[in-house]
């Protein structure tokens, strides 16, 4: 007989696992940065979504059958898909304006907004000091940000909408959808993916929209073209990469506590700066390193000092 793992072992392997997704969902971001100044974030989001399918759907199946997929949730699970998509969307149009560091960074401060947001629609009690940590982690925001001077870049808000879009996202999963299996929800969302991205797409065709002023903007709104050989298989590696860091995300927090592998989620700040410096010449600011430190510190301490 198989003996259960001792509960070192578990936690050990799952925050290896969780570390290994986080790896692996940082080659999307490199990706992802890489294709913004040629191809529209919409075309990036169908390809990547049309690679991804099969394989969410193969891993229901194993997990579930595909009688999971015929849920009573199929409403909330595709509100938090649009709600995801506007994140997801917003998170990759700072991409052709902000260094990789910074935008992914800023979008760090979602454990603060999960903090406020349980407090305004779950009710959650929040100590004083995970208070003092949503205070403090908007202090290294407004370090990164640096509102007033000729560095601030009107783009970082986007970054900031898609941390609060996410964190408004990670609500709707623990407060309606908890007997949902992570896969299924991962295969809606996707799917919204696909079928919203390309309906933006068509609308912005339609009404003759083509170009922008704005770099972000122009991410948006660029008319779909062909990709060659080589940015369609980043593309479509971008839908495997999803579904691969989705499933090492799944089994570390189904293997380990969720307080302790929440905090190694933040090693993606280890990879980001390296991909930015290696692929795009960035090196980031001071006020980036302080700022970035900051919110880490504090999305740690709101995470662990969130209830009381």
């Amino acid at each position: 007989m198989n003996q259960p793992r001792p509960a070192l072992s578990r936690n050990l392997i799952g925050v290896l696992s969780l570390c290994l997704g986080v790896f692996v969902f940082s080659m999307q971001d490199a990706i992802l940065k890489g294709l913004s100044g040629s191809h529209a974030v919409t075309l990036a989001i169908v390809l990547r979504s049309i690679v991804g399918l099969p394989i969410l759907f193969a891993m229901v199946w194993y997990e579930r059958g595909p009688s999971a997929l015929r849920t009573r949730n199929w409403k909330l699970l595709v509100a938090r898909g649009l709600i995801l998509l506007t994140s997801y969307t917003t998170y990759y149009m700072a991409f052709p304006v902000l260094p990789l560091a910074e935008a992914v960074a800023l979008f760090f401060t979602s454990p603060i907004f999960v903090t406020i947001l349980a407090a305004l629609f779950l009710r959650e009690k929040v100590t004083l000091k995970a208070w003092a940590a949503v205070i403090a982690g908007f202090i290294g925001v407004l370090i990164i940000l640096r509102p007033g001077s000729e560095l601030f870049e009107p783009a970082a808000l986007l970054s900031l909408i898609s941390a609060a879009a996410y964190a408004l996202s990670m609500i709707l999963a623990r407060r309606y959808s908890a007997d949902e299996p992570t896969t299924v929800m991962a295969f809606y969302v996707n799917a919204v993916y696909l079928v919203a991205a390309a309906g933006i797409a068509m609308v912005f065709h339609l009404m003759g929209i083509t170009h922008a002023a704005h770099p972000s903007l122009e991410f948006l709104v660029r008319p779909w073209d062909m990709p060659n050989a080589t940015d369609l298989a980043l593309m479509g590696l971008c839908g495997v990469i999803a579904a691969l860091g989705m499933a090492l995300l799944t089994h570390a927090y189904r293997l380990a506590r969720a307080n302790l592998v929440t905090v190694f989620e933040y090693t993606g700040m280890l990879w980001v700066p390296l991909w930015g410096f290696l692929f795009f010449q960035e090196v980031p600011r001071w006020t980036t390193v302080i700022g970035t430190l900051i919110i880490i510190a504090a999305g740690i301490f709101a995470v662990r000092n969130a209830k009381a």
